[in-house]
């Protein structure tokens, strides 16, 4: 049976790309790596540095593919 993976749920985060960290192309990766602020609005996941976007995603792709911490709506480092 399939594992399932559940989407990001809402909120804000700091994400990591979970390693083995492939830089093979235009997967967005390499925009977080080593690490991004992202907001989640449980469908779409888009991940900010110094302020500007650098790369979204669907918010299951970004579960399977990146670890998260939660971090406060205070601590974010961009608008939404």
């Amino acid at each position: 049976m399939p594992k399932t993976i559940a989407p990001l749920p809402r909120g804000h985060y700091w994400a990591t790309p979970r390693a083995p960290f492939p830089l093979d192309g235009p997967n967005g990766h390499d925009e977080v790596f080593p690490g991004a602020h992202c907001i989640s609005d449980g469908k779409w996941v888009t991940f900010y540095k110094d302020g500007e976007e650098v790369w979204a995603c669907n918010a299951t792709y970004a579960a399977a593919h990146f670890d998260f911490a939660a971090v406060s709506r205070a601590g974010a480092s961009t608008a939404d």
